[in-house]
């Protein structure tokens, strides 16, 4: 869809669009794996979309994925619980600095197990509507051999996903 104005020809999308942001709440999930294209979707967010509603909220996610059991078996429960939260805060806290000194209003959080079903079921929780990921843009054969999470919550997820490349 797209609307004519006095100046242009411009896409009608609910994050762009200054009339239709002041209307709408959004309720976006950032997954936040700490690379550099996690700042770079964060910085995109926070640039094109105003979080100046009461309603509006930015869920940020953090996913570890589980160690191999072999390994959990040798070590006890709170050391892999403590590396968990270790590595999780090495990821978010940066994150938390950074909103903090910001106005919009967000809520971080962290999860063990499988990034993609991770992402989704948060998403789903916490009645998102919409699911922001930066990619790392592997192509096709990376995605083959590797597996990509940003792929698999494309495919799976319900929710509206946006990919920051």
């Amino acid at each position: 869809l797209c609307y004519v104005s006095s100046r242009d020809i411009r896409p009608y999308h609910p994050l762009i669009n200054d009339n239709f942001k002041r209307h709408i709440t959004m309720k976006i999930l950032l997954a936040a794996d700490g690379s550099p294209f996690t700042k770079k979707a964060l910085g995109w967010l926070l640039a094109n979309h105003s979080f100046d509603g009461t309603d509006d909220e930015l869920v940020i996610l953090n996913v570890q994925a589980p160690m191999p059991p072999r390994v959990r078996a040798v070590l006890p429960a709170e050391t892999v619980k403590g590396y968990y939260q270790d590595e999780a805060l090495k990821v978010l806290a940066p994150i938390d600095k950074f909103m903090k000194r910001h106005t919009t209003k967000f809520s971080i959080h962290s999860a063990t197990g499988n990034p993609a079903e991770e992402i989704i079921r948060l998403a789903k929780k916490q009645k998102v509507h919409l699911i922001v990921m930066g990619t790392h843009g592997r192509g096709m054969l990376g995605q083959a051999i590797m597996g990509s999470v940003a792929q698999r919550v494309v495919a799976d997820s319900p929710t509206p996903v946006l990919l920051i490349k």
